[in-house]
């Protein structure tokens, strides 16, 4: 019975164990926010989204991909703020990009040295040379990015931005991390209306 509880009890660490490993292996979405020095967001309380207009803007294939999502996502956490939609008159606007780019990350391999040394009273001598490792190892790989600007309707001022990013793989869950990205930008937005 004693034996059978022990290694229960380390089945459960092991689990615990690999869970916080592979939860710490996994791509994280990284998000910061700023706001325009001296504006106070407390007196906007109304918003509508930017129409793109310009053909740049309406061809890109990842911004129609995800934008019912993007925008679904931030109207919620924008009501949650407070804020609500006045296509009409609205106070702010807002507007999203999304960007998808080709990076490179390089890493250089633990060098191994073998050495040699003689000591004494009062004296060391001695001497290593590299013999192995060193080598540069380059790694491409994807980012996805969102960024989400509210301006002031009328004069057109940037109040505030947030961003996000992420190294995307063939794991990576895209409407999951834009919901998750959104939450998480709003939530450095720095206001909330009753």
């Amino acid at each position: 019975m004693k034996q059978e509880t022990s290694n229960a009890i380390l089945i459960s660490i092991g689990g615990v164990i690999i869970c916080l490993i592979l939860y710490a292996c996994t791509p994280s979405v990284y998000t910061s926010s700023k706001k325009t020095k001296g504006v106070d967001l407390n007196k906007y309380k109304t918003y509508a989204w930017a129409k793109p207009g310009d053909p740049e803007h309406a061809s890109k294939q990842d911004d129609k991909l995800f934008a019912g999502s993007i925008v679904k996502f931030s109207n919620d956490e924008l009501a949650k703020k407070g804020f609500t939609i006045d296509e009409e008159n609205p106070d702010a606007i807002f507007a999203f990009d999304t960007r998808v780019e080709d990076k490179v990350a390089y890493s250089q391999a633990p060098t191994v040295n073998v050495g040699v040394g003689f000591g004494g009273p009062g004296y060391y001598v001695g001497g290593y040379a590299p013999v192995a490792g060193g080598q540069m190892t380059q790694t491409n790989y994807q980012e996805g990015m969102l960024f989400i600007y509210m301006y002031d309707t009328k004069t057109e001022q940037l109040l505030w931005r947030g961003w996000a990013h992420e190294k995307v793989t063939y794991k990576t869950n895209v409407s999951e991390d834009i919901q998750k990205a959104i939450r998480d930008m709003f939530m450095r937005l720095p206001v909330k209306h009753k």
